[in-house]
């Protein structure tokens, strides 16, 4: 499987993450999670995943040492602490190396955008693993600014977890077969033509909402739709996690005056 997870800063995208990417670490003789900002260290504080961080040093690393890496250490969170320029080529090179190693591998890819940027052309690794899943390795593309991903991931993604969008332009990447004014949380009203499959609960055929305490989102709301027609109206209040997540909602500024 190939799963696309957005939605807006904010909205609570690398928890609901974190929350899918436990909840398979079982389900996968190897699991690694390519971290952008140590948002999912929790995962390895819980003794569920081991955790490496990558300088200059490991990003020299070559597709055959990544294999071994990988094999050695079944589940792995691999955690960015070089440049942009240099990661990318470190997840093209464990991207290679995950379609070396003996059975099923799920590859996590947070924030997204930077490795498979809509402008300039992908690594081959990084196309072959947002095209195919033959060599048994499945992957979760993770992004808040759909509107910097490349085509190729958002059109060969075969299932789907799309939360708020604040941007016309994040919404218009948005290939769905529903009405996308649901994803526009600031859409007041009732939506027309909104499956009854994607209406909230109470409220009935409206935008997906979030809620917040003290800065912190506590509950948000998401479609699940995959290539087989199924789709969902789903609440991220409805988590269970083992794991302790570690991202959140910025900080508010002090006011001097």
């Amino acid at each position: 499987m190939r799963m696309l997870i957005a939605g807006k800063s904010g909205w609570g995208k690398s928890y609901v993450a974190q929350s899918y990417l436990e909840d398979n670490l079982d389900e996968f003789d190897h699991v690694v999670i390519l971290d952008w900002k140590d948002e999912f260290r929790g995962l390895a504080k819980e003794g569920l995943v081991r955790w490496m961080g990558v300088d200059d040093a490991e990003a020299g690393l070559d597709a055959a040492e990544w294999a071994t890496l990988i094999e050695q250490n079944p589940k792995l969170i691999v955690a960015r602490a070089v440049d942009n320029d240099s990661w990318v080529e470190v997840v093209a090179t464990i991207a290679q190396a995950a379609r070396m190693v003996d059975g099923s591998v799920l590859v996590g890819i947070d924030e997204a955008h930077t490795v498979a940027p809509q402008s300039g052309a992908l690594l081959k690794p990084i196309e072959l693993l947002a095209t195919t899943g033959r060599g048994g390795v499945s992957s979760v593309w993770m992004v808040q600014r759909l509107q910097k991903l490349d085509e190729t991931v958002i059109s060969q993604t075969n299932a789907r977890l799309l939360g708020g969008f604040g941007s016309d332009k994040d919404r218009g990447k948005l290939d769905v077969e529903y009405p996308v004014e649901v994803h526009n949380p600031q859409t007041a009203g009732e939506i027309r033509n909104l499956p009854a499959e994607l209406h909230h609960p109470t409220d009935g055929p409206v935008a997906l909402k979030k809620e917040e305490q003290d800065g912190v989102v506590v509950m948000s709301e998401w479609i699940y739709s995959d290539d087989d027609g199924y789709m969902e109206r789903r609440d991220s209040s409805e988590i269970e996690m083992r794991s302790t997540h570690y991202g959140g909602s910025d900080k508010e500024l002090r006011h001097p005056f």
